[in-house]
């Protein structure tokens, strides 16, 4: 297949068999299949026209999609970017044509983050004419992932063969696993849904438990995030950076695949819930390469530790859930009430 554009190329997948009971689904940038889904839908419904200017606030992978899909439908982009935005990816949006502002630097990230949602109502109120994305809370970027559900569906079939099926990723800003397996629960209802989830997030109740390391980029948040769907998920995983690192860096010693952080946080998350329920294939969500954490985790290799020794701590609360690895079952809950209002 001859692409159009490189964004058509570079969100195609590929699926790498790691175990008999689990395989890697590898994006070169899972969040493009959103972005071009969310900016084509609002070409077509006229919310947008060629030429306007799509503003969004990102740490680095979104905002690196949306500029592709800016380049790709002829659109301008407008990034609040964090300060952890690595080199290579705040050059290449600034030659795809994106203009790219970051917040001074903050003691933590829930205040990075409010920082940078504060400057984008501000560009807004001066301009009107511009558009937030809001990948955070628009249900638009579900859209895209309708397409890789069906091909996933469709490349699997041969290797599921009545075996059924459990998706096990970072939660995100919940249009990542929680799109995917929402279409892929069109055509079958029993899919399971596994999240992962770093200490320190608001969006499934371990914000009071603090992790030296930080939040795991991709895959938590300090602030709300309206956009997940938190009745998609069967279990939960929350584990600490080590952990993360621990899984990235032997699954490139294993398997040399070269992936990032939220990608090893899902992985030791599946070879626990493999472990679980062997009859089940678990298909790991594998949202980017590894090559924005060379310094912070592939160059502290030796840090890591042996999987075989690692396991979680199992919970029937967020409340009961400690460090530096738990697990529960969800059970498809809604979001309880009063989380988004201690949160806000």
């Amino acid at each position: 297949m001859i692409h159009p554009h490189i964004a058509d190329a570079l969100k195609v997948p590929d699926l790498i068999r790691l175990t008999d009971g689990m395989v890697l689904l590898r994006f070169e940038s899972m969040k493009i299949y959103s972005a071009l889904g969310a900016v084509r839908d609002l070409l077509d419904r006229g919310v947008v026209r060629p030429g306007q200017t799509l503003i969004d606030s990102s740490s680095g992978i979104y905002a690196h999609a949306l500029a592709l899909a800016c380049h790709r439908y002829g659109m301008h982009c407008h990034i609040v970017a964090s300060t952890t935005v690595d080199a290579t990816t705040l050059a290449q949006l600034e030659v795809l044509g994106a203009t790219v502002e970051q917040v001074k630097p903050s003691e933590n990230l829930k205040l990075d983050q409010q920082l940078r949602v504060r400057r984008v109502r501000e560009i807004l109120a001066d301009h009107p004419d511009v558009h937030w994305m809001r990948q955070y809370h628009d249900d638009i970027h579900y859209l895209g992932y309708r397409e890789i559900a069906d091909a996933v569906a469709a490349e699997l079939a041969d290797t599921l063969a009545g075996r059924p099926l459990t998706v096990v990723g970072g939660v995100g800003s919940g249009a990542s696993t929680g799109g995917l397996v929402t279409h892929l629960r069109r055509t079958d209802p029993s899919v399971r849904l596994v999240g992962v989830q770093p200490f320190g997030s608001v969006t499934f109740g371990s914000q009071d438990h603090h992790d030296p390391e930080a939040i795991i980029a991709g895959i938590g948040s300090s602030i709300v995030f309206d956009n997940v769907r938190h009745h998609l998920y069967d279990a939960l995983h929350w584990m600490d950076f080590v952990h993360a690192l621990s899984g990235a860096v032997a699954l490139l010693r294993e398997h040399a695949v070269f992936a990032g952080l939220s990608t090893g946080a899902g992985y030791l998350a599946a070879t626990d819930a493999a472990r679980r329920d062997p009859d089940r294939l678990h298909l790991v969500i594998g949202a980017d390469t590894g090559h924005r954490y060379v310094e912070r985790v592939f160059a502290r290799h030796a840090e890591a530790l042996d999987l075989a020794t690692l396991a979680p701590v199992d919970v029937s609360s967020p409340e009961e859930m400690t460090m530096p690895w738990s697990t529960m079952a969800w059970n498809r809950a809604a979001c309880p009430a009063h989380w988004k209002e201690q949160a806000a």
